[in-house]
This record gives C-alpha cells, structure tokens and sequence, in this order.
C-alpha cells in the first residue's frame, strides 16, 4: 500500500512540474519533512541502481529573497531526458533527495506564478553531498499576461445560512456606491432613496466586513453611499442568523465584504468618474512586507443637478368641517461624501495575528425646497390662504470607528479570539424656512430655523471561542457587551425678515440623554452527518438596560422634570435558532431554518425633536418605543443544471410589537412667525402596533452561455397584513395585499478586454398600515474595456436613460384624514469611469484566515436619510432631512 501511495505522489509531482500547477504533498508522521517520492515505474530509476549521493536546496524568490513554499522539484537524466527523482520543498523552501545515482543530471523547479527554473548541469558522485544553495524564481508575468479567462464565477453561493452575492463581475455600478449594487443582489429591494429592505423588511442590519459603523445604526442608506461600488467583492444576504449573531435584525444580516489586497510589495489604485449627475474620486494604496501589512483608502463623491418636484394633496377632518391643503415644490439636491480608512495587520507568529483600523467619514448634504407654494382651505374661510417659502436642509455628519482584534488559532477550527470596537458618528441635521411675504412672495418676511446638533456613541467588547468535536461537529460560544451614549439637543429660533435669529418663545429648547447597555452570550453547535446533512443550532441570551432623561421639563404627551429618568424598563430576551441543511446528487441543496429575533427601535424613531421644516406635515419620534419581536420561517432549495443556476424559497415571518409610522392630525400655529393661525395638520410618529406578517416566495436564476454569456434575474412576491390593537380610531387600522419586485441581468464578455452589462429593477408598491408608497424602476447599461497590461480600465454607464421624469405616487387615510403625493424624479444620468493600478506586486505566501471582529447586529435602522419619517414622506415634506435624529 505504501508504495502505491509513493507512486502516486510522484505521479502529481510530475504533473505539477508539466503544467506549472502548485501541488503540496504530505509529510511523513514526525518527520517535518515532505516524503521523498519512490520511483516510477517505466523510468530511467526502474534500471538505474540506487546511490548515496545527496542533493539539497533552497527555494526563494529572486525579488523579496523569502522562501518559495511547495514548490516542485524534478531530477531529470541530461542523456534520456527522463525523470529520475522528484520531490517538494517544505514551508521553509527547502528540498532533499536522498540516495541518488551517480551522474549528470538536469534540476528542473516550478511554482504556480513564477518562470520555471532549470540548472542544466549537475553533477552527483560518491564523493559528498552537492548543496545548491539558494535557488532563485523569478515572476513569471508573462505567464499571468497569457491566462484567458473562458468560464465566469458563480453569481450566487449557497450556505447553510446565507446567500453569497459576488458583486466584484459588476461594470455598470463603477464609479457609483453600494446602493448601486444593492439593487441586484438577490432577496433585496432598494428604493430610489437608497433604503434597503430584505422580502418586503426594512428591519435589517447593514455590517462592513462583519464590523457594524454608528453611522449605518443612524441611516443605512448615509452609509451605502459611502461604499464605491467597485471596491466591494460579495455581499453575504444572512437570512437566518445563528445565534453567535446579534439578536437584532427581523428580517436578517446583510454583510458587505470589501476587496483586500494579499499580495506582497505595494500598489497605489487610482479610480475616478464624471457625468451630469455625479464625479468621483478613489485612492486605495496598500503596503505587506513579511508579516506586517497596512493600507490607507481614500474614496469621495459629489452629487450635483439632483433635480425633482413634489406635489401633495390632503383633507383633514375636524369637528367643524373639511380642511383641504395643496402644496407644490421644486427640490435640488447636491453634496459631498468621503471616507478615510487606515488598516494595519501583523501576523504575531504562525497561529496568531492581530489586525486595527481606524475609519472616518465624513458626509454634507443639502436639499434646497424651491417655491414650496401651500394653498388651505378651512371650513370657515372664504378664500383660500397662500403662503410661499424656500427651505434649506443641511445635514452634516462625521463618523469615526476605531476596532483592534486579536486571533489565535490552536488547529483547524480551533480559534479563540477578542474583539473591541471604538465608534462616534458627530451629526448638525438642520432646516432654516424663509417664510415670503404675500401677495407677490418676492421678500422675505420672516424666517424660522431647527438646530439638532447629535452625536451616537458606541464601545464594544467581545469574546469568543470555537472549537472542533470529532470530525464532523464544532462548537461555538462567547459572550458581548454594547454600551451606547446617544446625545439630541435640539432647539427652535425665529427671526423677523433678514434679521438676526432669537429663541423661539413658543417651543423651548431641550436635550434627549440615552443610554443603551447590552449584555449577551451564546452557544452554538453545528453537526456534519455522512449523508450530508448539516445542522445549526444555538441559543443567544441578551438583558438590555436604559436609562434615558431630558435636561429641561418636558410635557406633552408625557409630563417629566428635568433629569427625571423615563421609566422605560429593562428587558430580557432569549433568541433561538435552527439551520438545517442536506446537499443531494447532481448540485442540489435544500434548506430549513427557524430563528426568533428582536429589534430594538434605532434612535431616530426615539428622537422627540418636531420637524416642522413642512408646517402641515410635521414629524416626531418617540422615546417609549419598545423592541419588537419576530419568528422566521424558511424552506428553499437550489440547483446546478448544466449550466444554469436556480433557487426557490417559502418563507413567513411574524412580527408583534412592530414599530411602525403611523399618522393622526394635530392644530398647530406652527409655520409661521407673524400672526400665526391655528390648522390641521398630519403628525408622523412611531408606535408598536400588533402585528405584522408576510408570506411569500423568492425565485432566483442565472445561466451562463458560451462561457461569456451571463443572464439571469428574479421575482419576490408576498402578501403583506398589517393590523393595530390600538383603540383610538386615528391609528386602529387593518391592511394587506401583494407586493411584487422583479430584477433582470446580462452580462458578456468579449475579446480584447472588453465587456457589457445591463441590468433592471422594478418594484411594485409597498403596503403599509394606513396605505401604500408607489413603486418604481431603475435599469442602467454599460460598457468596459481593459487596458493591454491590465492595470487599467476605462468605461462609460448610463442608468433611466428613458426617465424624464420617473413619477412616484403614494396614498395614505385614517378616519382623521386622506393624503395623496407625487414625487417626480429627474435621475437620467450618464458617467464615464477610469481606473488604473500603480505599484509592483510579488506573490504573497498563504494567508492565514485574519481575526473576527465586532458585529454589532442590532438596533432597528431608519427608514434611509429621512430620519424617522416613513418612507412615503417626499422632500418638501422634509423627506431628505432626518427630523433631527441623535446619531
């Protein structure tokens, strides 16, 4: 047996040495050493008797000197050519061939990425051992140069827990940001706004490479316009957390994983893009050298020429009568984003590494409400009343993350690691309202201001282990702890004409304190059974404390001292979990998954600040929200077919206690500085309302042609019910249908580096509890081509070349009140990209898998930068400003 086992590892030796193709062979028990291969039948060794002559060496790179690992090694007769011995240096480059013949003999040594390298002359005798010393490879970039790439990576992954998007094939979304890439990946639906909902949920949490940012707890959608496109290589879409997962979320994880450079030496990428809408600029530089590494990426992009207009129709119904309200406006739109990350690493010895980084990000956005024109009819007025106004909303924001993590690995699977995480998001979201004088609205006769100056505070520590059982089972446990600052002080001014602003004496100024503190730990265990089931199971328990205050008496709904604690209790909460899955013949799998999670309302739905930037539609958050709970439900199963790729979910999900918009009316004199009047108008604010279920299907497709063609799409289909045990009659309300979205792909790639994609997304209009938002479409086409050396690219895209405009329309109605809106939307737009690549790379040795980090998977994210409003809300009903949120 052992010698079949010798013959066969020669037999690879020499197929790695034919077609340069990286092979690593066992070690004999104890010895540290690779195994010496026997002879092969049928060569010059079989005739040729055996000597004691010894040859040794070492394999290193010719650029950085360190050692090659595995590579191959063939002793080849200079007169029959045949091959007489062979072998593969250790992990340290190092090669021995024991009891050889007398001779002249040819070395001929290959690795994967390097030139082979053969020493034509080497001579063996009885005299002594022969030492070659050091033996240099050089790159072989030709080698690299010549590799055509005829068949493409799997669009989708499937795990026992998660779908794996590979997002790094995409051209069209260059020089654009996350959100662009969002909308393709499979299970997601993502409005114009950039908010993100998971089949039919926009209770999600949104992690960079498994790093959570206080800046995506404030708006997920802020944060996917941080991202460029084309520096994200997978989107993991997690749909049943595990319990090593935080129990926050209800409808899943979505984990954005960048591109990591692993290679030795350094490289500087240049990525920029213009067009009429947009311009770009990236910078992404990364330096490895032996064991330490470090990279500092730089990435900004300018909005301008957001164009659109507004359109609002609403009836209010008080005792005395109808009041009607029409309101039109135009809106711009233009900002700056940017963020700067700096990574270090260093591997600590052969088991253990620690990594760090430190992020700031930084974003200033500005919607401008032009000629925001409101015309009201009371029951008791003749003429209608007509006011004007231009309203500017700043919102501006930096964010800074700081972790440090630790790993050590025993064996394979055996890990222990510690994890801490350092975030502040520092947030001015502010509205000023030039109020104009009628009739001619050409002066300005008052003004009012909303100052919300917040910040969101994050510390973070974690632990955790794993480790093998057997062969075939593993488990998981560790414990966490969270600990928030949150910080809203907000305040209201006024001013007659251009004058200096003063306090505004009908609405004092307050601050919301809220401290959030988390305690967890959990247990998970997966089993691997011989006909291929896997099962996951676990538990995660989490106590939450809060303690939240206001620094001035405040009243209203409820009346509280300054400093005097709300009240809201802590809480406790158990979260299980079950992935079960069972890989069957011919590439096919199918899965079952039960999971219970809870989300806890995110600080812009708790921010008491009133937004009156619109005087009929105001909004408001609220502080006594309590978390909501959800059971997930999931049967999907998927398969291979030749060349075509298809998976097909059922799933449900059940939510009490859901925070959820809801609306009611409210007499205010708002609005106005100088002789304000009492009117109707719609509140927006959060509640808990009962339940809130979806029961539907995810179908998902693609197949590649020709080795080049890639095609696919899908369709989401569920039936939504809303329903609210509340007995006041404003917010008692029942809802359901159907909500349908639908995503369709191509992508080919041609000769000479070139390559086309297209892509569309329709979604149909969403159901909420007092009425719907509209649905829309997005599709975009685009071209790229390589440079020769393929260190550049160039490329052009276009997105709703056929859009001018694209109208939303919503509708909302409760016994109080009927709301219609539109939104028109000038989004055709047109960029060209280029990228290029500086620097001189070297093949890094194999990397270790690099230590976790903090995942703080809770908190229920906002509806995207609309700060607590729902998301019907439209910009010049302040839909673009975030109500003052904290952060």
């Amino acid at each position: 047996m052992k010698n079949v086992l010798r013959s066969l590892f020669v037999s690879a030796v020499l197929l790695t040495t034919a077609v340069g193709v990286r092979a690593q062979f066992p070690a004999m028990p104890g010895s540290g050493q690779p195994q010496r291969p026997a002879a092969i039948p049928g060569t010059s060794s079989d005739t040729s008797p055996r000597g004691n002559a010894k040859l040794t060496g070492v394999v290193t790179d010719s650029t950085s000197g360190k050692p090659v690992e595995f590579a191959s090694i063939a002793l080849i007769d200079s007169k029959t050519k045949k091959t007489i011995d062979g072998t593969v240096a250790d992990d340290k480059g190092k090669f021995t061939l024991n009891k050889l013949p007398e001779g002249d003999f040819q070395l001929l040594i290959s690795f994967v990425g390097y030139r082979n390298k053969t020493i034509s002359s080497v001579k063996l005798n009885r005299k002594g051992d022969v030492d070659l010393g050091a033996v240099k490879l050089s790159a072989d970039v030709r080698t690299l140069k010549e590799v055509e790439v005829v068949g493409q990576a799997s669009l989708v992954e499937e795990k026992v827990d998660r779908l794996v998007y590979n997002a790094d094939k995409d051209i069209t979304a260059k020089g654009g940001d996350a959100t662009d890439v969002m909308r393709k990946v499979p299970l997601l639906s993502v409005d114009l706004d950039g908010n993100v909902s998971l089949r039919g949920s926009s209770n999600v949490r949104v992690l960079i490479n498994n790093k959570p940012s206080t800046i995506v707890a404030s708006s997920v959608a802020d944060a996917l316009k941080q991202i460029p496109a084309d520096m994200i290589k997978t989107v993991e879409v997690i749909t049943s957390p595990s319990a090593k997962y935080d129990a926050e979320g209800s409808a899943g994880i979505i984990n954005i994983i960048t591109k990591k450079n692993t290679l030795q030496g350094f490289t500087l990428n240049l990525d920029t893009g213009a067009g009429n809408r947009g311009a770009n600029l990236g910078l992404n530089g990364n330096l490895r050298t032996g064991k330490m590494g470090f990279s500092l990426s730089g990435f900004g992009r300018a909005n301008y020429n957001v164009v659109g207009s507004f359109a609002n129709a609403q009836k209010t119904f008080g005792s005395n009568g109808t009041t009607t309200t029409e309101q039109s406006a135009d809106t711009r739109n233009h900002g700056l984003f940017g963020q700067y990350t700096l990574g270090w690493d260093y591997d600590i010895s052969k088991n253990s590494a620690i990594t760090a980084s430190l992020r700031y990000g930084a974003r200033n956005n500005y919607v401008n409400q032009d000629n925001f024109i409101t015309r009201t009819v009371s029951p008791t007025s003749y003429f209608p009343v007509v006011s004007d106004r231009n309203v500017l909303t700043k919102d501006l924001s930096g964010t800074v993350d700081a972790n440090i993590d630790y790993t050590r690995t025993f064996k394979p699977q055996q890990e222990l690691s510690f994890s801490t995480q350092y975030s502040r998001n520092n947030r001015n979201n502010d509205f000023t309202a030039d109020i104009m004088s009628s009739p001619d609205f050409s002066t300005i006769a008052s003004r009012l201001q909303n100052l919300n100056n917040s910040y969101n505070q994050e510390s973070t520590v974690q632990g955790d282990y794993q480790t093998p059982i057997g062969k075939n089972q593993l488990i998981e446990f560790g414990g966490k702890g969270i600990f928030r600052q949150v910080e809203s002080a907000y305040s209201y001014n006024v001013a007659t004409g251009s004058g200096a602003f003063v306090a505004d004496p009908t609405r004092t100024a307050n601050t919301l304190n809220y401290d959030q503190t988390i305690g967890a730990g959990y247990v998970s265990y997966t089993l691997t059974t011989k006909n291929k089931y896997t099962i996951k199971a676990g538990t995660r328990y989490e106590h939450t404390t809060i303690n939240a205050n206001y620094s001035q008496s405040q009243t209203g709904d409820q009346n509280v001292k300054a400093g005097q604690d709300l009240g809201i209790p802590s809480y406790n909460n158990f979260v299980p979990s079950v992935n079960i899955s069972k890989s069957l013949k011919g590439g096919k799998t199918i899965k079952l998954a039960y999971n219970r999670r809870l989300q806890r309302p995110g600080i812009q739905f708790l921010n008491p600040n009133v937004n009156t930037s619109n005087p009929t539609n105001i909004t408001k958050g609220n502080p006594y929200l309590s978390p909501e709970l959800t059971d997930n439900f999931e049967l999907s199963g998927s398969a291979y077919v030749k060349s075509v790729y298809l998976n097909v979910a059922l799933f449900a999900r059940q939510t009490n206690n859901s925070i959820t918009s809801v609306r009611d009316t409210i007499t205010t004199g708002l609005g106005q500085v100088t002789n304000p009047t009492l009117s109707q108008a719609i509140q927006t604010t959060y509640l808990n309302i009962g339940r809130e279920s979806a029961y539907g299907t995810n179908v998902f497709g693609n197949a590649t042609l020709f080795s080049k063609w890639q095609i696919g799409g899908g369709v989401d289909v569920y039936y939504a019910y809303l329903t609210n045990n509340n007995s006041l009659p404003a917010y008692n309300a029942t809802n359901s249908g159907w909500v349908v979205t639908g995503r369709f792909f191509t992508n080919v790639t041609l000769k000479n580096g070139w390559g086309m994609q297209g892509f569309g997304f329709i979604r149909g209009k969403q159901i909420q509890l007092q009425g719907y938002q509209g649905g829309f479409a997005f599709y975009s086409l685009g071209v790229k081509k390589d440079l020769k050396d393929k260190r550049g690219s160039f490329g052009i895209a276009a997105e709703n070349f056929f859009n001018m405009p694209f109208t939303i329309r919503s509708e909302s109605s409760s016994p109080l009140f009927a709301q219609s809106s539109s939104t028109s939307l000038y989004n055709a737009g047109i960029r060209a990209n280029f990228s290029y690549k500086f620097g001189k790379l070297s093949f890094d040795q194999p990397q270790r898998k690099r230590g976790r980090s903090v995942d703080n998977d809770d908190l229920k994210a906002g509806e995207g930068g609309d700060g607590g409003q729902q998301q019907q809300q439209q910009p010049a009903q302040g839909g673009n400003r975030g109500g003052g949120r904290p952060r």
